[in-house]
């Protein structure tokens, strides 16, 4: 049995989610996905919605066959526990493969890294959706200009 393990912050779901979470899962016959804490998001805005609610929303997709959080001060924790054959990342997630794998060896741990493309589609990240809900539903300026 091949185990994947997929992780990230999966805030405001969406088809560049999806598409990454399936690319992995044909990747092997198990997939787990480590949903990132709150505290430990830290490269990019706070997520919008709190981590139990993007760990359920994730736990929900058809792909997912266990989810969980990550860990507050180890994140290789959870991966030492689940013994992936694999761990997949996102197009746009900013560790090195190189160095991650690096990483995982030093803590004794034989998971391959691979990194999956990005969804070709055009509102594939949360940022990119905020930045279009804004632009298109933000408030409208008063009738008739200034005032």
């Amino acid at each position: 049995m091949i185990r994947v393990v997929a992780t990230g912050t999966f805030d405001i779901l969406h088809p560049g989610h999806l598409y990454y979470l399936e690319e992995s899962r044909n990747l092997g016959d198990e997939l787990s996905v480590i949903v990132a804490r709150d505290a430990n998001v830290k490269h990019k805005p706070r997520p919008i919605l709190p981590e139990d609610q993007r760990l359920r929303m994730v736990r929900a997709l058809k792909p997912v066959d266990r989810a969980l959080l990550g860990d507050l001060h180890d994140m290789f924790r959870p991966i030492a526990e689940l013994e992936p054959d694999i761990i997949t990342l996102g197009f746009n997630q900013h560790f090195d493969e190189e160095n991650l794998r690096q990483r995982l060896r030093e803590r004794g741990l034989g998971a391959d890294v691979v990194r999956i493309s990005g969804y070709p589609g055009p509102l594939a990240s949360s940022s990119k959706i905020v930045e279009h809900i804004l632009k298109t539903r933000g408030p409208t300026p008063p009738a008739g200009g200034e005032g």
